[in-house]
């Protein structure tokens, strides 16, 4: 078996006990994987009931690892998230409780829901695995994963993701709607019980982390590595972008191309790669003028317009 051959099987095994809860969904799955493989974060929005939260409970299922869900309301405060320190009567000082976020999955269902000041407690978390309480710095755990939900028809009660956090989350992707006959087939697999409660974990805490090295290690060359730059650079000149892509998503887009060809059980990262990653990685990034926003410009109709534009590596 060839270095590439054994993480595409864990890859495999994962993806495979997934759809056996998430019939029609091939392609989020693949962009899940990549984006917990790679190392990042993952924002799932798209209307109610098409399965944003049970693609996240299903990944955790399927990995041996410890997961928190956290139900984003606006009364939530960041202690809710972070953890609080108690005073301790008999031991005469304070003691920290860590609080859910301290695992290694972490759900953040319907993140809008809470204020911009609970959002921000996300912001250390996710950029730096760590958080800051009470003036001491707490590590999380080596393998980190933040899946976030949210979606975009309701607008009473919610506070809009501000752009230094949107950054922060490698992918942004919706599930969708599957086809009628793949909805009938969900139906069929829901008569009697939830297919998640009998979901277990098919890969190990330790098989999880070797599929993030494996990402790191798959070569990349120089040329492929421009080529990502180009795009992100493309999206900085882009008439109708106020804010392009950072240096944060060249690296993320990356990443996302690495483990794409790692699931393909390919030795290196070709330029298919990249395109397949560029739209969920670098699309939500983009802040648009609301003059092009208005008239109908998408973050995705710029990446995928960038795409077309900036030359392919022979």
């Amino acid at each position: 078996m060839t270095e590439t051959q054994a993480p595409q099987k864990t890859f495999q095994k994962v993806a495979a006990n997934i759809e056996k809860v998430m019939r029609g969904q091939s392609a989020s799955i693949r962009q899940l994987l990549a984006a917990f493989a790679g190392g990042g974060h993952v924002l799932l929005e798209d209307f109610p009931g098409t399965g944003k939260t049970t693609l996240a409970k299903a990944l955790a299922r399927s990995v041996g690892a410890a997961f928190n869900r956290i139900q984003f309301t606006p009364d939530l405060l960041p202690s809710d998230i972070l953890g609080v320190s108690i005073y301790d009567q008999g031991k005469q000082s304070f003691h920290f409780h860590e609080g859910p976020v301290f695992s290694n999955i972490v759900l953040a269902d319907e993140v809008n829901r809470a204020s911009p000041r609970t959002q921000s407690a996300l912001l250390e978390a996710m950029g730096e695995g760590q958080v800051s309480i009470d003036g001491k710095t707490s590590r999380l755990p080596e393998l980190f994963f933040v899946i976030a939900t949210q979606n975009p028809v309701e607008f009473h009660g919610t506070y809009p993701l501000p752009e230094a956090q949107m950054d922060r989350f490698m992918m942004q992707f919706a599930p969708g709607y599957v086809s009628p006959d793949e909805e009938v087939a969900v139906l069929s697999d829901q008569e009697k019980a939830h297919p998640l409660e009998s979901l277990g974990p098919v890969i190990t805490l330790d098989e999880a982390l070797g599929l993030r090295r494996a990402v790191k290690d798959l070569r990349i060359s120089p040329e492929v590595k421009r080529y990502i730059v180009d795009i992100v650079a493309a999206t900085r000149q882009t008439p109708g972008v106020q804010l392009g892509a950072s240096p944060r998503a060249s690296l993320s887009l990356m990443r996302a191309a690495q483990a794409a060809a790692l699931m393909d059980g390919q030795a290196f990262v070709s330029p298919s790669n990249v395109v397949e990653m560029a739209c969920p990685v670098v699309a939500h990034r983009l802040m648009l003028d609301p003059q092009a926003k208005f008239a109908g410009l998408t973050g995705r109709a710029v990446v995928e317009a960038t795409l077309k534009a900036v030359a392919v590596p022979a």
